[in-house]
């Protein structure tokens, strides 16, 4: 009858005989591995649920390395309005803000928290060297496949069987046998496809076969030397070199598509790069702004200040000018200013969610400890960080065709790009050479010995050494053969050719939207160069008139009349407010300039340059630059030698060179 059999989540319903249940059963009972789920069904309807023993645990045994040197109890308490302690300010340039980023950033930081939520697409100083090292898509990895392998199978056997058959008996119906066999190999792969190997067979076999019995010969040994070089498909050094030796169609991991991936990931690696100085500038002038706006914010509180002391002490004294309504209006103007002076000071921490775009607002706190976050120095010391590099008014001019040329050619987002089409053109080539039948050509050369002894110094010859015997050279064999192999209709290859040139036409085309965007950046970045330089100019005449504006109101002020006061007042406070907003516009205006030109230089794909930052491959050890010396002084080559040199393909070309 059916039974129903349930193993963890499922529910299998099998017809089968009670010994093969009890069998099932016992199995299941047995089994080393066991679901920590289970179902349990309501006695009285169908409804199951699910009980699963998941449970959140912390990691242990985790070796943290350098990590473990952060520890909280190194942290000070922040900066804060209710918390506020008078602390040392610590000058600082724009240059060094720069550098010391570079060199405390192992990982390249954001102002977005990208690091907490998507720590995986984090790029970091070890991406290039973890591309480089890896096994399956690193150029060392694509060379192992070219590497000697050998190989080594030690087995020894006792066989005791009935025998149906004299004939294959060896005229006994009960075999009884010691077997055992060594083979060693040694196989290696050239560039060119051919596939060399060398190998080296000792067997024993000792039986009770009649035939064996007058002399017993059971040790047999061979060496035999084999090549087999494809024709056809698999042939030559540039496809091997692409595709990889025993590549099939769409998988292709040669030398020179590992090569071009570490390309791709230098080129990313240098766009992370130029992210973040693009970012600590930004960062660097947001918080020089936080200081001039709470400059202004306070200039602008203490002159509230003074008019709602010299109003009160009108109101006091009951001259007139200074009635209650009078004096509340400069005390609102006075707290509202205050409050601006607290904001500039301290700032909300919904700030932090930025990049590389100034927003003109925030406080001190906030900034600087954005700053010191991309910097990778302790978020709270007790220390200020102070910006002293001051904005430049001087106008900065750019010639057009030239910075157009030069980010058509510098961009790293498109040199990344080029590689791609250049990995995309190798794999075509690579699906092409797919579309040729397999014929290949091999050829065996061996040397066999047979005897009653392995190694017998006191033998006369014959076939009383096995080795002697292989040595002599009496018994050699040679085969030579062809092997052809095609699928029939080639579908797989087919479709793979049709796919690399559909992904070079759509690498082809990303590049070609590409240099449309760079165009449209770089023609935004100029004009908002030109922009932000009037502003900075238009901004500048405005404060001078505010406070040309506040100086004569307040000197009208001073010397008007008891009635004219009160009118005057008025027209004095929003003087105040004016200068203040004034101020504030022309500072915005500034560090809009410097990052503005800033952007345009990003635009362009000179920004590294224009902060003077160069990309370089680290030192390697002293014994790797002695074995290369080593290496260079054994080749020697003549300039005839060089002659007949296989190169391959070009892939690259300094621009140096």
């Amino acid at each position: 009858m059916p039974r129903i059999i349930k193993t963890g989540h499922h529910a299998v319903c099998c017809v089968v005989p009670l010994i093969g249940s009890v069998f099932i059963a016992g199995v299941l009972t047995m089994s080393g591995c066991a679901s920590h789920s289970s179902l349990n069904c309501d006695q009285d309807g169908p409804v199951c649920h699910h009980v699963s023993a998941t449970r959140i645990t912390e990691p242990v045994g985790c070796d943290l390395g350098d990590v473990s040197r952060y520890q909280a109890a190194s942290i000070s308490a922040p900066q804060t309005l209710t918390q506020h302690q008078q602390a040392d300010l610590r000058d600082i340039t724009l240059q060094e803000a720069v550098r010391s980023t570079l060199l405390h950033s192992q990982v390249f930081r954001d102002l977005g928290g990208t690091v907490l939520r998507s720590a995986d697409g984090l790029n970091s100083i070890h991406s290039p060297a973890l591309l480089g090292a890896d096994p399956r898509f690193g150029v060392e990895g694509a060379l192992s496949a070219f590497d000697a392998n050998f190989t080594s199978r030690l087995m020894f056997e006792n066989n005791d069987r009935p025998l149906n058959n004299l004939f294959f008996g060896g005229g006994t119906r009960q075999l009884q046998q010691d077997y055992g066999v060594l083979n060693t190999a040694l196989t290696k792969r050239t560039a060119f496809g051919t596939q060399m190997t060398a190998r080296h067979l000792i067997e024993y076999d000792f039986n009770n076969a009649t035939g064996n019995a007058n002399p017993n010969l059971p040790w047999q040994t061979y060496v035999d030397l084999e090549l087999r070089q494809p024709l056809l498909n698999g042939a030559g050094a540039e496809i091997n070199r692409i595709a990889g030796p025993n590549a099939t169609p769409g998988v292709y991991n040669g030398v020179l598509i590992a090569r071009i991936r570490e390309d791709v990931s230098l080129a990313e690696f240098e766009v992370s790069v130029t992210s973040l100085v693009r970012q600590v500038e930004t960062a660097y002038w947001e918080l020089y702004f936080a200081y001039r706006n709470l400059e202004a914010r306070r200039d602008a509180r203490d002159r509230a200040l003074e008019t709602w002391r010299l109003v009160k002490a009108f109101d006091e004294t009951g001259r007139r000018g200074g009635d209650p309504a009078t004096e509340a209006r400069a005390r609102e103007q006075y707290y509202r200013l205050e409050a601006d002076v607290q904001n500039a000071l301290a700032g909300r921490s919904a700030d932090s969610n930025t990049s590389d775009r100034f927003r003109g607002d925030g406080g001190i706190y906030v900034k600087e400890r954005q700053l010191r976050l991309m910097m990778g120095l302790p978020i709270n010391d007790g220390v200020v960080l102070n910006p002293v590099t001051e904005p430049s008014l001087a106008e900065v001019c750019f010639d057009w065709n030239i910075v157009l040329q030069q980010s058509l050619t510098d961009r790293p987002e498109l040199r990344r790009q080029k590689w791609k089409i250049r990995q995309r053109e190798l794999e075509l080539c690579a699906a092409r050479h797919q579309l040729k039948p397999q014929l290949d050509m091999f050829t065996r050369y061996r040397w066999r010995g047979l005897g009653h002894d392995l190694l017998d110094p006191s033998g006369s010859g014959g076939f009383d050494n096995a080795f002697q015997n292989l040595t002599s050279g009496n018994y050699q064999e040679w085969q030579v053969g062809l092997e052809y192999a095609i699928p029939i209709g080639m579908r797989q290859a087919h479709s793979a050719v049709t796919h690399a040139m559909l992904s070079l036409s759509r690498e082809r085309a990303v590049l070609d939207e590409q240099h449309r965007e760079v165009s449209l950046q770089l023609s935004n970045a100029i004009a908002e160069k030109d922009r932000s330089y009037e502003l900075v100019q238009t901004n500048l005449n405005r404060r001078i008139a505010a406070q040309d504006h506040v100086e004569a109101t307040a000197a009208v002020y001073e010397g008007a009349d008891e009635n004219q006061k009160a009118r005057l007042l008025d027209v004095l406070l929003d003087a105040q407010r004016r200068l203040s907003e004034a101020e504030v516009n022309f500072q915005i205006s500034c560090v809009e300039y410097m990052l503005s030109i800033t952007q345009v230089h990003a635009a362009q794909g000179s920004l590294l340059a224009y902060n003077e930052v160069y990309l370089s491959e680290g030192p390697w050890p002293h014994k790797a630059y002695h074995d290369a010396g080593d290496r260079i002084n054994r080749r020697e080559f003549t300039p005839e030698d060089e002659d007949h040199i296989h190169r391959g393909p070009v892939l690259s070309v300094s621009s140096h060179d």
